[in-house]
């Protein structure tokens, strides 16, 4: 297995963020992990990432149990793209080779061998604020790629793109998973995404996070988004993880502080966002 987590359970101070998570993600596979705001989703992916510990139980990545080795074998795409400003779109995605030692010539051309693929040949001077929401998206997921590890976190990849934007992404993700053939671990609040792009999807209930539901995604799935989600068994597994997440749906113990804990909230134990 590529990751694999038993028994994990996160704590924020007297907030208690997943409780008792038990997970694997085969190689090649994409398991995505969907659940209300604040139940611990991108709490889960640092803590694979080796950002976090967990408070108890274990969590290993293609074999590696402590936090340096974790993060040896995973990259991670947060939320936002993060891209530098004063960079171009090719330095941006040569970045992650750059931090790792690799020479700037090399670097650009590793990551500038993507560029077409990816839909960006001709963008590789521009700067960010010169890209599109999905093209910047693109560059973000590029850098994720190019560094090279064999497990990816995707941090709810899509969550700042409008709507068409966003489906038109899904369809391309879908086609470089399918192509890339990584590990995946996966984090968003949109089932339909969810299901769409993984393999299997993991239902967590409000905080703390407990896997409630997993769900195999329809398989074959038709080669375009529209014909794919509008499929009567998508369709099926999607009311199933909707129910899952509704039954799931209790609210957890109000942290100090009060109403920044109410159900619902983002809530990391210091007053910030934790999804």
């Amino acid at each position: 297995m590529s990751v694999v987590a038993r028994g994990l359970s996160h704590v924020y101070g007297e907030l208690r963020s997943l409780e008792s998570i038990e997970l694997e993600a085969r190689p090649g596979e994409v398991l995505a992990l969907v659940g209300p705001s604040g139940c611990g989703k991108s709490t889960l992916l640092e803590i694979a990432s080796g950002l976090r510990e967990p408070s108890a139980g274990t969590i290993a990545v293609e074999g590696a149990a402590d936090a340096a080795g974790r993060l040896s074998h995973c990259a991670y795409m947060p939320q936002r793209d993060l891209l530098l400003p004063w960079f171009s779109a090719l330095d941006n995605a040569a970045l992650a080779l750059r931090n790792r030692g690799v020479g700037k010539g090399e670097a650009r051309s590793r990551a500038g061998e993507l560029f077409e693929r990816f839909g960006l040949a001709g963008f590789e001077r521009a700067r960010p604020q010169e890209l599109s929401g999905g093209m910047r998206q693109r560059v973000a997921f590029l850098r994720t790629l190019v560094a090279g590890k064999p497990v990816l976190l995707l941090d709810e990849p899509f969550a700042s793109l409008d709507a068409i934007s966003r489906a038109e992404m899904q369809e391309w993700l879908a086609g470089t998973l399918s192509a890339d053939g990584r590990t995946v671990l996966l984090v968003s609040h949109d089932l339909e995404e969810a299901l769409y792009l993984a393999d299997r999807v993991l239902v967590l209930s409000a905080r703390p996070g407990r896997v409630v539901k997993e769900l195999r995604a329809p398989d074959p799935r038709a080669p375009d988004r529209d014909g794919a989600v509008t499929d009567p068994e998508f369709v099926a597994a999607r009311e199933a993880a909707l129910r899952a997440l509704h039954q799931g749906a209790r609210p957890g113990p109000t942290p100090p502080g009060g109403p920044a804990g109410a159900p619902g909230a983002r809530w990391d134990g210091r007053g910030k966002g934790e999804g």
